[in-house]
């Protein structure tokens, strides 16, 4: 759960006004009865035997402090008030001192169908409403003991099911909550979370299908019971289906950079002598190999390309990023760019150029969304590539598009008058000039156009004309950029009531995504990016 809300992280792409601030950190919301002052209790959050980072929270008399830190990511304080219910949240720089300023301050208090908001720094807060479902609780995302928390205040209400205003992505998502014993599984957005509890207070919060874990330090913690044998298994399968034309295996990727890449390769049955191949490129946020979404169960972008490519006679190498799923490079993977992402993908070439049932003279890169700016990185200084398929794919830098995307989440909120929506951008371009973490920092300053006017391979731009994560218009500008270059293979394609995620979507918003009825990527989709890849690599 803590990486899959990282896909719903405007921190990346996706900005809401105020979780520019709030994507830079984690944290917690702790709903309990009140009580006398405890002593501080701290976990350890781990993934397999990597530690990740540690949370340790003080409860007292309605009022809940505790401090969250990620390896290498900025520190976080946070206040929880019982009642009247209010969050308040204090980020600080990742290695500042305990007596440092903060970067930034943020308070949710839910009022009814409205939600109080102040961000600012100490003294200097701004404050405005912002209307969210009755009965929602604010929730920061990346918490494992907020979530298991959480569940105590179900079990208070008296409730199966806890709307959750997502402090990270500005949306309501349900949460659903089942007790067994001293066991509590909460499910949001299809992916589930076991909490192990012991004398009232959580020993272990597991969720399987991220290999995470968050222990009580000092804690002798038992294994959650196992999931019923009727449940939907919490890991993915990359095999090829039953009595398909192609073959899938599993790869070790390696790199130069002491760790490496998990992936799989489907290959055509009838495939005779070498085979023309595709590469994958994910888009921001990290990402197992088929480009899953927890909150579109069943969404699969790259498996679905896998499949329809290789039916069509063309392999295709998918593989989770750097620190995902099973592979290496966690530690790295804090303070990666889209640079280094570029690195791990000419990793997968070159595995791939030396293999003898692979045409080392026809490979194709396909990025979605942030791969559609890494896909540029690596054709501009390789040659010997044969192709890019850029889906969704950038043409502005990181901060047009997160000062867009702030206007745009303010313009929908109708509680604001014109003034306030004002005010609130005029603070914008200052938040973003406080961001410290590697990635962002890249992203935000990086311009895709120069590195794109530099591919002189046939590109294929797709884009959905409902997009609101990376506007249609982009698609436009990306195409006329390449042309003037001199690029002559330039094919645009943008498909009506289509969104970012390439599914058919008449609205676009990504707060909608988890609404939507079919979760399978437009199949006139595929058939054009099959199509141009068959021809280009024949």
């Amino acid at each position: 759960m803590i990486m899959a809300f990282a896909r719903l992280s405007p921190a990346r792409r996706r900005l809401a006004w105020f979780s520019a601030l709030v994507g830079l950190a984690t944290g917690v919301i702790v709903a309990r009865s009140a009580r006398a002052q405890q002593a501080p209790v701290t976990f350890v959050y781990l993934r397999g035997t990597d530690t990740l980072g540690t949370e340790t929270v003080a409860p007292g008399n309605g009022v809940v402090r505790g401090v969250l830190q990620y390896r290498g990511q900025p520190r976080l304080e946070w206040e929880q008030v019982r009642t009247p219910l209010r969050l308040t949240l204090t980020v600080f720089a990742p290695g500042g001192a305990p007596d440092a300023a903060p970067v930034q301050v943020a308070s949710f208090a839910p009022q009814g169908d409205s939600l109080s908001v102040e961000v600012g720094t100490r003294g200097a807060m701004r404050p405005q409403m912002m209307p969210i479902r009755p009965g929602a609780v604010p929730f920061i995302n990346n918490s494992l003991l907020h979530s298991a928390l959480l569940t105590q205040l179900a079990r208070e209400l008296g409730v199966s099911t806890l709307p959750l205003f997502l402090t990270q992505g500005a949306q309501t998502i349900d949460a659903t909550i089942e007790r067994r014993g001293d066991t509590t599984t909460m499910t949001v957005a299809g992916m589930a979370m076991r909490i192990v509890w012991a004398d009232g207070a959580p020993v272990s919060v597991d969720v399987p299908a991220q290999n995470l874990r968050a222990i009580r330090a000092g804690a002798t913690a038992p294994r959650p019971p196992a999931a019923p044998t009727n449940t939907k298994p919490a890991t993915n399968s990359y095999d090829a289906p039953a009595n398909a034309s192609y073959t899938s295996q599993a790869l070790t990727i390696p790199t130069t950079r002491g760790y490496t890449l998990a992936g799989t390769l489907t290959m055509p049955k009838s495939a005779r002598g070498k085979v023309p191949v595709v590469v994958t490129i994910s888009g921001s946020g990290p990402q197992e190999r088929d480009s899953r979404i927890a909150i579109v169960p069943g969404y699969a972008l790259f498996r679905e390309i896998a499949d329809t490519l290789s039916r069509r006679g063309i392999a295709v190498l998918r593989y989770d990023d750097r620190g995902v799923g099973e592979s290496g490079g966690r530690s790295s993977a804090i303070k990666g760019t889209s640079a280094d992402w570029a690195d791990d993908a000419r990793s997968v070439i070159a595995m791939l150029r030396a293999r003898a049932d692979i045409d080392g003279q026809r490979i194709a890169l396909i990025g979605h969304s942030e791969g559609g700016i890494i896909a540029p990185m690596i054709a501009a200084t390789d040659a010997q590539l044969r192709a890019v398929a850029l889906l969704a794919g950038p043409a502005y830098a990181g901060r047009r598009v997160s000062l867009f995307q702030n206007r745009q989440v303010l313009d929908a909120t109708p509680s604001l008058t014109p003034a306030q929506r004002d005010s609130i951008m005029a603070s914008v371009p200052a938040m973003l000039d406080t961001v410290s973490q590697p990635w962002t920092k890249f992203w935000l300053a990086y311009d895709p156009l120069p590195t794109a006017q530099r591919v002189k391979q046939p590109v294929l731009i797709l884009q959905g004309d409902t997009d609101m994560q990376v506007t249609p218009e982009q698609a436009d500008t990306l195409a006329t950029a390449l042309r003037r270059a001199g690029n002559r293979a330039v094919t645009l394609k943008r498909f009506p009531a289509t969104n970012h995620l390439f599914l058919a979507d008449a609205s676009g918003a990504p707060q909608g995504y988890s609404a939507l009825k079919d979760v399978h990527v437009r199949r006139d989709v595929l058939g054009t990016l099959a199509n141009w890849l068959v021809t280009t690599l024949k």
